[in-house]
């Protein structure tokens, strides 16, 4: 699989291959994993000021909070996956 970027949102783009999860922001875990990453200084907020509705963990431990719905965000990795599936 070659480096292939997703955007996810406000032109910010992460690597589809370095993406282990994407879950919805609503739960009470999930936002000790948000405290627990900026403690440890790997949170990465890309949603410029807009309510979270989705968090990206990647293979580097790093936490990523996006303001596009996860659905949407699962959506362009599948789609990415496809076409480089198509291609090769």
């Amino acid at each position: 699989m070659s480096d292939t970027p997703i955007n996810i949102g406000f032109g910010n783009m992460v690597m589809a291959e370095r993406v282990i999860s994407i879950v919805s922001s609503d739960s009470a875990p999930t936002k000790r994993l948000i405290q627990e990453a900026r403690e440890r200084k790997m949170l990465i907020d890309v949603t410029n000021g807009r309510k979270t509705r989705s968090i990206i963990l990647s293979d580097s431990d790093h936490v990523l909070l996006s303001a596009i719905q996860p659905e949407t965000v699962a959506q362009r990795v599948s789609n990415q996956q496809e076409q480089e599936e198509s291609t090769s």
